[in-house]
């Protein structure tokens, strides 16, 4: 059983051997790395290469004391490929708010339809008991229930 020395006790890591360290992890990471990007498709190994450009780019503009400005352009997968344009325009922001303005006045226009049936299922049976012979206040009597299921009316 392996236990552990307490913070006191712990030999403490000079910045040089965190350093050495640090150092042997990315090697090893590097390694790996190189091992599995051979295994990569055409197409991913690409993209990846034009990022790491994109990236040296942007180091080096920073080291030269120029500020990086935003990125103007947006990268998009389409079918396999990067695809680069230009940040979208107001007109095509408001475009693809356009299916849900449309879903929104759809679903609206649903409800005050279902609305109306309903009242005019209502107003149906209003109609209906206010025509019979019937007055309304018989159906409500509970004697009256009783008669007609103990009736033999066709």
């Amino acid at each position: 059983m392996r236990t552990t020395p307490s913070p006191s006790i712990a030999p403490t890591r000079t910045n040089f051997e965190r350093e050495g360290l640090e150092a042997r992890v990315g090697l090893r990471m590097t390694g790996r790395l190189n091992e599995v990007a051979d295994q990569l498709p055409h197409d991913i190994s690409e993209r990846l290469r034009f990022g790491r450009e994109q990236a040296l780019a942007r180091a080096r503009a920073l080291r030269h004391g120029v500020a990086a400005a935003p990125a103007v352009s947006v990268v998009g997968h389409a079918g396999g490929a990067a695809v680069l344009s230009a940040p979208p325009s107001v007109w095509l922001r408001l475009a693809s708010l356009l299916p849900l303005l449309v879903l929104a006045a759809g679903l609206v226009l649903i409800q005050q339809h279902r609305d109306h049936e309903q009242i005019a299922v209502a107003a149906e049976i209003d109609a209906a008991l206010l025509t019979d012979e019937l007055p309304p206040t018989a159906y409500g009597d509970p004697g009256f229930a009783e008669y007609l299921r103990s009736s033999d009316m066709p």
